[in-house]
């Protein structure tokens, strides 16, 4: 299993990409989150993939900087469908709020026959709390984040070997969902600044994490794996060390403050 970081920022970012990611298993690709714009699609390429050869994507939640990219990927599928360029089918999974935006979204933004393609063979898959489904070869089971703000789903992957790997959106993982990732070989979490400059970027009036924060959280849940995103962009070019320097006074696993782009072999 590979993970490639599409992009690593916050909603407000202008020097690298929102935050989402593509995994790759035995050369099945499932997408996590569009970003916000068709950079998406700019990423994909210069991440050595296909757009075409996305069928599976997972948006958590219905915020712009991580939305707006999956507008452009159902524009892109629904549009070669119709040319007959796009063989099979394709599944993009979220919660029921999300879904019957992008029907909305499409139903407005497309024409005709390129909406008729959603619901046919691009097939919006609703996602309960704690459901597990089979994707790319793997089970998923997602989970409500508890999220005070618009809600949002994370999911937690089982990888080979009996291993775990948790996505938890991009707020900071709430103690009713902490079992997801209790004891989990990779756990990926929001780090919105340092601690040392949260009076800089108020990352708790916007619901989010310090380094810090989320490194307390990974030692106290005995995760192997810790990868931080989902940051400001200002110290964007000093980034892995600064926050590698802060976090691993609090976390002793192994800490990974990724870069767009960036892949690692889970």
């Amino acid at each position: 299993m590979k993970l490639t970081m599409l992009g690593t920022g916050n909603a407000l970012v202008t020097q690298c990409y929102n935050t989402c990611f593509m995994l790759e298993d035995d050369n099945r690709l499932f997408l996590v989150d569009g970003g916000g714009g068709n950079e998406i699609l700019h990423r994909i390429r210069q991440a050595g993939y296909d757009w075409m050869d996305v069928r599976h994507i997972f948006v958590t939640h219905k915020h712009i900087d991580h939305l707006l990219g999956i507008v452009w990927m159902v524009r892109m599928i629904c549009q070669f469908m119709q040319h007959g360029d796009y063989s099979g089918d394709a599944f993009l999974y979220s919660h029921k709020e999300v879904l019957d935006l992008i029907r909305d979204m499409a139903g407005s933004l497309l024409p005709k026959k390129h909406a008729a393609f959603l619901d046919d063979r691009l097939h919006l898959v609703e996602v309960r709390d704690g459901e597990t489904m089979r994707i790319i070869g793997h089970d998923v089971t997602f989970f409500d984040i508890r999220s005070t703000k618009a809600k949002q789903f994370g999911f937690r992957m089982g990888l080979d070997n009996g291993r775990v790997l948790t996505c938890c959106g991009d707020e900071p993982l709430n103690k009713d969902v902490e079992p997801y990732a209790e004891n989990c070989d990779w756990m990926l979490h929001e780090a919105f600044c340092l601690y040392s400059q949260a009076d800089i970027f108020d990352p708790y009036e916007k619901h989010h994490s310090t380094v810090k924060d989320a490194c307390l959280l990974g030692e106290r849940l005995g995760v192997r794996n810790l990868l931080l995103y989902h940051t400001e962009d200002r110290n964007l070019s000093d980034r892995k060390r600064l926050y590698r320097e802060e976090g691993t006074r609090y976390y002793h696993g192994s800490l990974w403050v990724p870069d767009d782009l960036e892949t690692l072999e889970l």
